[in-house]
């Protein structure tokens, strides 16, 4: 879900061309669920191998990564540990959508509704024990560390950009500089022409970045504050949030009244919440306390034979974009050992 802060922060607009040199520590989660959710066939069913396993967050994650790595972005991926016990419901409420999303799905392809059929398959996706281990593979082959968060992958990445350990974290949600990211990177795995979720129109996605400071400082509050507007509106971890409370309000109350104990209008409904767990969560979280962040040479080779000969990719396809990285790289007149050093 994430939490809805759209309308209070607004991110500058970038490029992949200008984050060059930047070290990003990637939601992994997020984007594969982004990729299984938008890389798929004509009637809305995903990318498979020759032995019936989807393959679409494969395609995501190697295309997208060699775009980013020709471009000079060094990407580490954190994935999820166990989630915190907080977050049960919101957990549940996703299987639940995803399952009538799937109804919805079979139904459309029973009718021959192709339009309708594609709507729905965006929200079917299910990330399974298999495309984690494929994402780690396919990452090792592209020389791309990636880190096992002990609970919310979100949390220790942007405690990896609060250490300085990378420059900004990606992600599609804000939650990010809730957990005191300096700075978010949204649409970076996803740039480009992409259809809106049960919507026939399609939008070009840019990149944007949002700066934790400077966002407080256009606000006039604090993180803490920040977290609490989250709250009223609704996290992982209280997903339906506060009654009638958008950002705007949100962020008068906090604003007007410092915190949530003192906001007169919601002191009935905060009692049915345990706010302070939830700012714990955002603001002492379960992260990787160290972090080795190497990058490697790819393995051309390696990337081939899993891809292709493993994965029925097209051998053509994956080689002309290995050239393309190695083209960058010959352009620029940079050895690997400088640029993965």
């Amino acid at each position: 879900m994430g939490v809805n802060l759209r309308e209070i922060v607004k991110p500058r607009k970038t490029t992949l061309e200008q984050l060059s040199g930047r070290t990003v520590a990637v939601d992994a989660y997020n984007a594969l669920y982004q990729f299984l959710s938008i890389i798929r066939g004509e009637s809305g069913e995903p990318l498979m191998d020759r032995e019936g396993k989807i393959t679409s967050h494969l395609s995501g994650l190697f295309y997208r990564n060699v775009n980013l790595l020709s471009l000079g972005i060094r990407p580490v991926y954190v994935l999820d540990g166990k989630p915190p016990e907080m977050k049960t419901i919101e957990i549940q409420r996703r299987k639940a959508a995803r399952q009538e999303a799937v109804v919805m799905y079979e139904r459309a392809l029973e009718r021959g509704d192709i339009v309708e059929a594609k709507k729905y398959a965006q929200a079917t996706s299910v990330l399974k024990d298999y495309m984690i281990d494929d994402t780690k593979r396919i990452l090792t082959l592209l020389g791309i560390p990636y880190i096992d968060a002990p609970s919310e992958g979100e949390a220790t990445a942007a405690h990896l950009c609060s250490m300085g350990l990378v420059s900004d974290v990606a992600s599609q949600d804000y939650d990010s500089i809730l957990f005191g990211a300096k700075r978010l990177i949204r649409n970076l795995t996803i740039s480009g022409r992409r259809k809106l979720p049960y919507k026939n129109v399609f939008v070009t996605l840019e990149p944007e970045e949002v700066e934790l400071h400077a966002v407080l400082e256009e606000l006039g509050i604090t993180r803490e504050q920040l977290i609490d507007i989250g709250i009223l509106l609704g996290t992982d971890f209280n997903p339906d949030g506060f009654a009638k409370i958008g950002p705007k309000t949100a962020l008068k109350y906090i604003k007007t009244y410092g915190k949530l104990e003192k906001v007169a209008p919601i002191q009935d409904e905060l009692k049915k919440i345990d706010y302070n767990a939830i700012r714990e969560i955002f603001l002492h979280p379960k992260v990787s306390q160290s972090a080795d962040i190497k990058w490697d040479h790819p393995d051309p080779k390696g990337i081939v034979d899993f891809l292709c000969s493993e994965k029925d990719f097209s051998e053509d396809r994956v080689k002309n974009s290995l050239q393309k990285l190695e083209k960058r790289e010959e352009s620029k007149s940079e050895s690997l050992e400088k640029w993965f050093s």
